[in-house]
């Protein structure tokens, strides 16, 4: 009897924490970024981890254009502004993170066209590189840094590779430094200005 009774208060104990980490809310991301009079509000309401919406308005542009949203796969997590293609205009970033044990980070780019109309900036996957990919899993952290972006994260060992040299893993950092440069066709992209690597203090 003793047996059968801890063992249901087990099962209930599994039941209810499985249920608290199914019912886990991610706060609503709402946020408003300016410099001077001129900026962005992003909003989403976080609730999927793989799909959600978006929503973007801008601020202090000119007044024919409206607010838009589009789908992104992750959940934002931080919103920044800055002139990133030096042309004297805000430039709207902000930073998605999967659901994963891991997070892995993608960035979202929006450059304003003189305040009156807005074009996408691309970002790379870091899977198309085949140097920087390597021991990369994600839990990447992201900032703006002088009119570039910058990206850093811990670089896991990876047999046969010079990364299997580092005994624990996360202690070896990789940094990239980005910035923006005109794409094809009118468009805009980040390109990758330089990388390092340094041992986690």
């Amino acid at each position: 009897m003793y047996l059968l009774k801890s063992g249901f208060i087990f099962l209930l104990f599994c039941f209810v924490g499985n249920q608290a980490r199914a019912q886990k809310k991610y706060p609503r991301f709402d946020t408003s970024i300016k410099v001077g009079k001129v900026g962005y509000r992003v909003s989403c309401n976080n609730k999927n981890p793989e799909r959600n919406i978006a929503n973007i308005s801008p601020i202090g542009f000119d007044k024919s254009i409206r607010d838009f949203s589009f789908e992104i796969k992750g959940r934002i997590h931080k919103a920044e502004v800055d002139d990133l293609n030096r042309d004297g205009y805000p430039d709207l970033v902000f930073y998605i993170f999967n659901n994963d044990s891991i997070p892995k980070g993608n960035v979202v780019a929006i450059s304003s066209e003189k305040n009156e109309n807005v074009a996408p900036i691309l970002f790379p996957d870091i899977y198309d590189d085949p140097k920087l990919r390597i021991g990369y899993k994600g839990d990447d952290e992201f900032f703006l840094l002088e009119g570039s972006l910058m990206r850093r994260f811990p670089v896991f060992p990876v047999e046969g590779s010079d990364t299997s040299a580092t005994k624990e893993p996360g202690t070896l950092m990789r940094q990239i430094q980005y910035t923006v440069v005109p794409g094809e066709r009118g468009s805009s992209t980040f390109r990758i200005l330089r990388s390092f690597e340094y041992q986690k203090q």
